[in-house]
């Protein structure tokens, strides 16, 4: 049996050993130490968000990403509201089902999940739907491995007066995003991606007057973002409830790692490398990429099976057995398996990996 494995997957994914390290420690959640490390972090994340203090806020949320992505669009959308859903696979569905718990008034733009959201789709739902106030969309759709264009899209929606909401789960940390210049008004993700931390929590980037704008709006109590924002806020860092202490620590830890290697920039060159090293040498072994490379997220590759035939749960044994963990697809229209390159995964570490995939189907 493989003492360990290399998770190649979206997240939760494989960690240094210094972030592991991090959770040899048990704190108080009282504790000064542990509300600095806190307010720490959430001040490192609006530097990796390219964005200051005065008008933007950090806010974690117990939970995974799905609680983050929970929390603003249950507490932060009224029912006066109406909300626009750009959806190109399951987290953008997931935001539609959300909306629906909640009896929200939504729309949404469905796109085919090969295909990206467009800003001219977004802009003919715009002029169809005049009340929309609010739109939501995926960043990395991770279904596919797809890079949606917030930077064409968001920018424009958020001139007509409308809130925008960016699920930004896989990529925030290993893609740039400037969410000032792109006028993001909240954007989520979580503590087990491109940062490189361990499950636990997920965070909202928050537009500060937006964000205080929303008090008693929230449908939940623990999800309620604003409540979140407003005891850290007033108790230096205390968390409401209580909050995953280890693995705060450790996320500490990955963005001082983060720092380290040459920040988003350096590790968005790191995995863009890794994606293009493994493409190619899946293409050179006879498999298909889904998404074409000009829409290909450097987080995550969904390849199409190579053959009617082809034994997807074996292949994944054999794979794991030499070390190496992959993703099941997650589309009706093609028979996929999907390959990620984030974590503590490296150029030699793909190499290895096209090896074995060699020896297995060879």
């Amino acid at each position: 049996m493989v003492e360990k494995y290399l998770l190649l997957t979206p997240g939760p994914l494989t960690t240094s050993e210094k972030v592991k390290q991090a959770m040899d420690f048990d704190y108080c959640t009282w504790d000064d130490d542990y509300k600095k490390i806190t307010q720490s972090f959430r001040h490192s994340l609006l530097e990796v968000a390219q964005v200051n203090e005065d008008e933007y806020t950090a806010v974690p949320i117990q939970g995974s990403g799905t609680y983050g992505v929970e929390s603003v669009i249950s507490s932060t959308i009224s029912n006066k509201d109406k909300l626009l859903i750009g959806i190109n696979g399951a987290y953008g569905k997931r935001i539609s089902e959300m909306a629906d718990i909640y009896g929200l008034d939504h729309v949404d733009l469905v796109v085919d999940e090969r295909e990206p959201i467009t800003l001219e789709l977004v802009t003919e739902y715009l002029n169809k739907y005049p009340d929309i106030t609010h739109f939501a969309m995926i960043h990395c759709e991770t279904t596919t491995g797809i890079l949606n264009p917030i930077e064409d899209i968001i920018p424009y929606v958020s001139d007509k007066g409308i809130v925008t909401i960016v699920d930004a789960m896989s990529s925030f940390g290993g893609v740039p995003i400037n969410v000032k210049e792109e006028k993001i008004d909240y954007l989520i993700s979580s503590s087990n991606k491109c940062i490189q931390g361990v499950p636990g929590f997920s965070f909202v980037i928050a537009r500060k007057k937006l964000l205080e704008s929303t008090e008693g709006i929230s449908r939940t109590l623990s999800l309620d973002l604003y409540g979140q924002y407003a005891e850290m806020e007033r108790n230096n860092g205390k968390w409401r409830f209580t909050s995953p202490t280890h693995v705060v620590h450790a996320f500490y830890e990955a963005l001082e790692e983060l720092k380290a290697e040459g920040g988003v920039t350096a590790r968005h060159q790191r995995y863009s490398s890794n994606q293009k090293h493994l493409a190619s040498g899946m293409e050179e072994l006879g498999f298909k990429v889904l998404i074409d490379e000009k829409n290909q997220s450097p987080i995550i590759t969904s390849f199409i099976y190579p053959s009617d035939d082809f034994d997807f749960n074996e292949f994944y044994q054999q794979l794991k057995s030499d070390g190496f963990v992959i993703y099941p697809g997650k589309i009706s229209q093609v028979p996929t398996f999907r390959i990620g390159n984030i974590g503590e995964v490296y150029d030699e570490d793909i190499t290895k990996l096209l090896v074995a995939i060699d020896e297995i189907i060879n």
